[in-house]
């Protein structure tokens, strides 16, 4: 059986029962995935580059591709499609700093590299020209947020659609139009099922890569997003410092020409000023160091907190550099020996602006002061053995 793409090119017929025998295979041989391949919708286009799917659980296929793949090869892209939507690329990419949000091909091969490693592990074949994370040099293993600030500029890889990076391709339907739509709460069930098929084929001592353990585990039994908890920590920070209004006559009170002669001053609202206290020591892993930050500066960007308003200090059990930034790029980062925040947390203090808010990012292996300073202190503890600091340090725990 054969039919017509959506671009409307007589010459776009997709040859749908090679299609279909694909996704057959890549579900008989992974039956853990089978409920959520078959809820994939087939959408046939000659406009979209090899095979997408967008938020709606709609696969949109080129019929060139299929003509031009084998059927295994075909089997693995299901499987790397489908993989978006279980891991959710594009709620996580709507996390994201604008400004990262905005590169949608670098945040496409960051997914890819954090999806492929993960089939190719389990002997599926994928296309020439996959993205995998050693082709960067990069670690295996990792999730895509910590793959985006290793990759180089200007990369790019064949579109997967808005059901990864986020952004509507142009070949996406309109979310009301076009065939069958899975919504949000389908979708968190499809990937609950999927989990519970996991590790029932663990459970048979069946084998799975490593990702996809992980994601089981964490659909499973769910932890608390760090990501989301440290935004909300920082936005909360910033929003208490910024509350603290003063009065100024550099700009006059609109009411003043009605006072005749008496100038009343106005309200200002100050942005904050924040220090962020890296633990530079030994024992920070440098990808969960650099998602944290990531983190951290994304959001002060989303508030208005820029520019000389920011100072970095990297600190072992001394300040090893302080400097003033507009982005990660520009954080020198030393140390390297034992560890010992309270030196970072009294040089942020000792600054000539001395901030509002200080940001601590540890692992937690260190003293802390004896008492709370006059300012709002958020820790991102970075590891699962991290101890618990005092009660008036506002903590955020991150899996190391």
């Amino acid at each position: 059986m054969r039919r017509t793409g959506t671009g409307g090119d007589p010459r776009g017929a997709l040859d749908t029962t090679k299609l279909l025998a694909a996704r057959y295979r890549a579900a008989s041989d992974r039956p853990y995935l089978a409920a959520a391949l078959y809820s994939l919708t087939v959408v046939p286009s000659t406009e979209v580059p090899t095979m997408g799917v967008d938020r709606h659980w709609r696969c949109y296929v080129s019929p060139s591709f299929v003509e031009a793949t084998a059927v295994p090869e075909l089997a693995g892209v299901w499987v790397h499609e489908v993989a978006h939507l279980l891991r959710d690329h594009h709620g996580r990419a709507d996390r994201l700093p604008a400004a990262v949000q905005g590169d949608r091909h670098r945040v496409n091969v960051a997914q890819d590299c954090e999806i492929n490693d993960d089939l190719l592990a389990d002997g599926l074949r994928l296309p020439e020209g996959r993205m995998e994370p050693r082709l960067f040099g990069l670690p295996e293993g990792g999730l895509f947020e910590a793959y985006l600030d290793l990759l180089p500029p200007q990369v790019r890889t064949p579109d997967c659609g808005s059901g990864a990076h986020g952004v509507p391709g142009s070949w996406e339907l309109p979310g009301t139009a076009g065939p069958a739509r899975i919504g949000e709460v389908e979708a968190q069930a499809l990937r609950r099922q999927s989990a519970e098929a996991m590790r029932a084929h663990l459970r048979g001592r069946g084998t799975l890569p490593g990702g996809w353990q992980r994601w089981a585990e964490a659909i499973l039994e769910p932890t608390v997003d760090w990501r989301q908890a440290l935004s909300g920590a920082v936005r909360e920070a910033a929003a208490w410092a910024g509350g603290a209004v003063d009065y100024t006559y550099r700009r006059p009170s609109r009411r003043t020409p009605a006072l005749r002669g008496v100038a009343l001053p106005s309200l200002r609202r100050p942005l904050p000023r924040v220090a962020v206290v890296i633990d530079t020591s030994g024992s920070m892993g440098d990808a969960e160091l650099a998602a944290a930050l990531a983190e951290v500066t994304g959001v002060l960007r989303e508030v208005g907190v820029r520019g000389n308003r920011v100072t970095v200090l990297a600190c072992d059990a001394d300040v090893q550099a302080v400097s003033r930034v507009t982005a990660t790029e520009q954080i020198t980062l030393g140390g390297g020996g034992g560890t010992d925040m309270r030196v970072g947390i009294e040089a942020a203090l000792a600054t000539p602006d001395r901030p509002n808010i200080v940001v601590v990012l540890t692992d937690g292996m260190t003293p802390w002061p004896d008492r709370s300073p006059s300012c709002r202190v958020v820790a991102a503890l970075i590891g699962s053995s991290a101890s618990q600091p005092p009660g008036w340090v506002e903590t955020v725990r991150i899996p190391g």
